[in-house]
């Protein structure tokens, strides 16, 4: 009778593609009896010769073995001519089955070897080990991408080039031409601004956005009430002063709703954690009870902000951490987050003291940590001078762009619109600052370095 084991090392022994596919994934300890002695056999024939052994071979090889007993050779021999045969076998299926029975039999070595070590009769390990052991078996998983070759790999490396990649595009248009019409997902986009220049009302402006183009929009606030944040978003899309909502009856108010959600498939929702308390933990548990509960999966996440999160790597360690790395791990932790649930993730940092006054923001004006941008996708800051304020404006600088070259457009403006929490695209004239060439003095060039030697 066929059982999974006898498949797996039929085709082993048999099929060279599905042998080189599996052999650095499947461990001795996975087989059971007689099986573990002819896998083991198998694995060292193939590392010593780099080919499939034949049956006459194979059997050659079992018979010089040291590894068998009496009863294991014979229940060997009686085997080995069902392990030559040749049976057509769909590729897809068996590769398929082949990781889940990995996966089965890691998870359960992992079990038994944990009781062994609570009873206190392993050899070596402690408890303190448990944790490791089981997540390392709950990781068992085939990864058959070795490497991009640049020769053999040429068309798929074409086809990416083509290929149109999902994005989420703004509503403002210089963000969409520096992003090449929106950011893609898995990725972390940072916005840099002082205290009361606009972080949230940025997020919540492109939350809005992404509503009605019928995104699915998880806001997560630590901020801010979960109710504030909801008064921004209803300022931007009922197109209504912040400070007249109260005045709105409750029929106006409940038929402006109405009408946003007849226009959108998407939805929105927000939730808020305690300022510093929650991390990427919280976030993974969110979504996942959102899925399971409401049957909802983000298609962007609002994170606001990002430096009053937690770290879900680094809590609990007091002073023994600077700023520097706690700030770095939390961006690491959003940017997997973004990651592991295909989303492009948006969140904020505040600007230094001297960056608050700055009129020209740079990377080094990031407070806290200058590993917040090494690790971002996408980074601008928001700045607003006296000037811009009078004129209604906010200029975007571009500090660091993965998506285009972030020469192009540089520094650009928006209009704002604190009443109704809106930004807008300007008027083409108004857009002085988005030619950052530097620009040479040609004049007597000559001149001046005639006595310059090479």
């Amino acid at each position: 009778m066929t059982n999974l084991e006898q498949t797996i090392l039929r085709n082993i022994l048999t099929d060279e593609d599905y042998m080189r596919k599996v052999l650095p994934f499947i461990k001795p300890d996975y087989f059971e009896g007689v099986y573990r002695i002819l896998f083991r056999e198998a694995g060292k024939f193939v590392g010593k010769y780099n080919k499939l052994p034949t049956a006459e071979s194979f059997k050659i090889e079992l018979d010089q073995s040291d590894k068998l007993t009496g009863e294991q050779y014979v229940m060997a021999v009686d085997i080995l001519p069902q392990l030559f045969s040749k049976e057509t076998i769909d590729e897809r299926w068996l590769l398929d089955t082949t990781e889940k029975w990995c996966q089965d039999r890691a998870i359960y070595n992992a079990i038994m070897e944990s009781i062994s070590i609570i009873d206190g009769k392993h050899e070596t390990m402690t408890k303190g080990a448990l944790p490791d052991l089981l997540s390392k078996a709950l990781g068992v998983a085939f990864d058959t991408n070795v490497g991009h070759d640049y020769v053999e790999n040429s068309e798929e490396r074409f086809d990416y080039y083509h290929k149109e990649e999902d994005r989420i595009p703004f509503d403002l248009d210089y963000f969409n031409r520096i992003t090449k019409d929106g950011v893609p997902r898995k990725t972390l986009n940072i916005a840099l601004a002082g205290t009361g220049v606009g972080k949230s009302l940025f997020m919540c402006h492109v939350a809005a956005g992404a509503l009605i183009e019928g995104r699915n929009v998880l806001y997560i606030t630590m901020e801010m009430a979960e109710e504030r944040i909801a008064e921004r978003i209803d300022a931007n899309l009922l197109n209504t002063p912040i400070d007249q909502l109260p005045n709105m009856s409750r029929e106006m108010f409940r038929n402006k709703v109405e009408d946003i959600a007849r226009k959108t498939t998407g939805k929105l929702i927000v939730k808020e954690y305690p300022t510093g308390s929650a991390h990427s933990g919280h976030f993974r548990a969110l979504l996942n009870e959102l899925k399971l509960k409401r049957q909802f999966q983000p298609d962007i996440i609002f994170v606001d902000y990002l430096n009053i999160c937690a770290s879900s790597r680094m809590k609990g360690m007091g002073g023994a951490i600077n700023s520097y790395n706690y700030i770095k791990a939390i961006a690491e932790e959003l940017r997997g987050l973004a990651v592991e649930f295909d989303v492009p993730v948006f969140s904020a940092t505040q600007t230094t003291r001297s960056g608050f006054s700055n009129s020209d923001v740079g990377l080094e004006d990031t407070s806290e940590s200058f590993g917040l941008p090494a690790t971002a996708d996408l980074m601008f800051a928001l700045i607003q001078t006296e000037e811009l304020e009078q004129l209604g404006q906010m200029m975007v600088k571009q500090l660091k762009n993965r998506y285009n070259d972030p020469t192009l457009h540089k520094r650009f403006v928006i209009g704002i619109d604190r009443s109704k929490m809106r930004l807008y695209d300007v008027d083409i004239k108004e857009q002085t600052l988005t030619d950052d060439t530097p620009v040479f003095d040609k004049t007597n060039a000559g001149e001046r370095f005639k006595d310059f030697k090479i």
